[in-house]
């Protein structure tokens, strides 16, 4: 083999892996995010003699939208405004990534609907939990979350993801 098919080879596994851990990282803060909510819910409900335990579904839940974020990222999305103050791409981020992983989960939705004979109509009317101001709320709730995960990669853009991640995780002289 040629060197550079070995260096294509180490390439391409150095991709792979930098995906996998940026997919990890997304997961898991999704998780974080999504379980703390879903244990408020489920207090609430508590409390109104409700049973409700959907912790599979935050995780579910959080490994579908980082998919989502990752193909979004792929695709270049909201990429735009990056010689203005960092709040505008940030927000720019946050509110096209809220857009987009809404329009993927609602055909998400009525594709799952469909493969098991439901119709399409019932599924989405249930999506955010069924009422229009659930929805609103779900997608208010969402947009609070995706704001500090793009404020940090907008962040990182700027000063690079080695020295943000430096900054954060490593003990300071």
């Amino acid at each position: 083999m040629s060197d550079a098919g070995a260096n294509s080879e180490t390439s391409l596994g150095k991709r792979v892996t930098g995906e996998l851990q940026e997919f990890a990282i997304i997961a898991t803060y999704l998780y974080v995010c999504f379980t703390a909510l879903a244990f408020l819910k489920a207090s609430i409900l508590h409390d109104e003699g409700i049973q409700f335990a959907p912790w599979a579904f935050a995780a579910i839940k959080a490994v579908v939208s980082a998919k989502f974020i990752l193909v979004g990222r792929a695709l270049h999305l909201g990429e735009g405004f990056r010689n203005y103050p960092l709040i505008v791409p940030t927000l720019y981020r946050s509110i096209t990534f809220v857009v987009f992983v809404t329009v993927l989960t609602i055909i998400e939705e009525m594709t799952v609907a469909y493969l098991h004979g439901r119709s399409v109509m019932d599924a989405l009317s249930e999506m955010g939990g069924g009422a229009s101001d659930q929805r609103i709320a779900t997608i208010i709730v969402l947009l609070l979350i995706f704001i500090p995960y793009f404020a940090f990669r907008s962040l990182g853009d700027i000063i690079g993801d080695r020295v943000l991640v430096r900054l954060y995780f490593e003990r300071r002289q």
